[in-house]
Formats: C-alpha cells, sequence, structure tokens
C-alpha cells in the first residue's frame, strides 16, 4: 500500500545538486517551522509554519507550500541518476523536520524504497516518539549540538537544550542510523577553545559516533532577515577566520579520537 504517499507536509524550498548536508550531491528538501530562535539563523523565513510573504530581489514572493510526499519523491526520482554517481540522496532539513515528523518519516520510508539513501539535519528537538518514526528509514542523522551550557542555549537560540542532548544519547545508543555531530561556530557564544571541546568531548562519549562537523558562521542570511521586515540579530558581528577554525579543528583532532571536518 502506498497510502504514506498522500501524506502532506509544509515547506519552503527544495534545493537540488546540493552537495552539503550529507555524502554526494542531495537533493535537500526545507521543512516550514521551528521551535528554536537562534540569533544566527540563516533561513529565518523557515522559523514559522506559516505560509508568509518575504520581498526577494526587490519582489514580493510567497514562502511556504503544502506538498505531498508523491510530489516530493517525483522530484527525488529526477535525481536519482546524480545519487548513483555520488553515493548521495535526500536530506530533510529546515526549520527542524522532526516538527512534521508523519511527513518526515514517510517522505524518508519513499526514498528507502526507491533505493535512496536518506539523512536529516536536524537539531533534535521534538519527542522521542516523534525521532522513533523516522530511524527505521534514516541512514544518517546530522544533528546540532550548539553548546552545552543550558542558560546560554537559551539565551541565544530561544530553548535551553536538555531536550536535544538527551536525545542524541538516545540516537546513539539506537544503534540504527550514523549519527554525526554538527557545531555551528558562533562568534561570542561558543567560539572558545574551551566551549568547543566540551561540545567534542560530549560527543565523543556518545556510542558510536566517529564524526564532528564544526560550521563557521556566515551571514549569508542577513539580505532575509530584511525581506521580512526585521532586523537581523547578530548585528556587525566579525567572521572567523580560516586560522581559527583549522585551530579549532586541530584542537578537537588532538584531544579526542574524533575525525573533524570544517564544513558540512
Amino acid at each position: 500500500m502506498d497510502d504514506y504517499k498522500s501524506v502532506t507536509g509544509r515547506i519552503f524550498d527544495i534545493q537540488r545538486y546540493s552537495i552539503h548536508d550529507g555524502v554526494g550531491v542531495r537533493t535537500i528538501v526545507f521543512f516550514k517551522g521551528c521551535a528554536l530562535r537562534c540569533k544566527w539563523c540563516c533561513n529565518p523565513e523557515s522559523q514559522s509554519f506559516d505560509i508568509e510573504k518575504m520581498i526577494v530581489n526587490g519582489k514580493e514572493k510567497v514562502i511556504g507550500k503544502d506538498i505531498t510526499v508523491a510530489e516530493v519523491l517525483e522530484t527525488v526520482k529526477k535525481d536519482m541518476p546524480y545519487y548513483s554517481r555520488s553515493g548521495g540522496g535526500l536530506t530533510l532539513s529546515g526549520g527542524e523536520c522532526l516538527l512534521q515528523p508523519d511527513f518526515a518519516a514517510a517522505l524518508l520510508k519513499g526514498a528507502k524504497q526507491m533505493g535512496v539513501t536518506t539523512a536529516i539535519e536536524s537539531m533534535g528537538y521534538a519527542s522521542w516518539d516523534s525521532i522513533q518514526k523516522v530511524l527505521p528509514y534514516l541512514d544518517t542523522y546530522l544533528i546540532d549540538i550548539k553548546h552545552l551550557d543550558a542558560e546560554k542555549h537559551k539565551m541565544w537560540c530561544g530553548r535551553e537544550n536538555t531536550m536535544m542532548l538527551e536525545n542524541a544519547m538516545k540516537v546513539a545508543r539506537s544503534g540504527q542510523c550514523e549519527l554525526i555531530i554538527r557545531v555551528p561556530v558562533i562568534p561570542g557564544f561558543n567560539d572558545t577553545d574551551k566551549e568547543l571541546l566540551a561540545i567534542a568531548k560530549f560527543a565523543e562519549y556518545l556510542p558510536g559516533v566517529s564524526q564532528i562537523h564544526i560550521l563557521p558562521y556566515h551571514n549569508f542570511g542577513q539580505g532575509k532577515y530584511e525581506g521580512l521586515g526585521r532586523d537581523y540579530p547578530m548585528g556587525k558581528a566579525a567572521l572567523i577566520d580560516n586560522k581559527k577554525m583549522e585551530d579549532f579543528k586541530n584542537l578537537i583532532e588532538n584531544s579526542t579520537r574524533l575525525k573533524c571536518r570544517i564544513g558540512g
């Protein structure tokens, strides 16, 4: 039965031919809706579940649409030749894809039935029941661990992080998919040896985790805030230079058993 293909979700973009958020060439589905409000968020149009209007290149654009699993899988089918050559596949991102767990699980199930590898990029801010819905169809979970301090996390992201850390441990212990830890390196938030090494030590403690990706802060999303009529929360924060990122990478690899990569 293919009843799951009629499940409907709300997205704001499908990005084809991406080389980020997983191995090889990816098709990335960006979900609408997020429980966090990270100050550096580069997709502010993802935060609200509502369909919105945003000024893009001087013109008003509707952001968000409802779409069925079958419709998304038609795009996935078109991109399958690129997956077979590169080892790529489907990635769900956002927003937070786990806030639409039935839609996420149905998409991943459909991809797996087509022989396509699957990944999600997620903060893990969801119930364990929601996560369990996607795990049977998931090859790789790219989970963001932004900070270990609950209060600092709440100050910068709008929510504290206890649920996310617990879910990271539960996913690791399940052994149902590859778990990769991703850390956005943000000036003034977590860009110190002490803070990043603490996250790396936590990642090292997770069963089966061997990789950590550190992602340098960028301000590519600033124009989107302007298009939504909102102020950019990071202001004129300085970018993190390449040498500092290399130093962080070396620190992590010299202090843990993890393989560290710059960028995602």
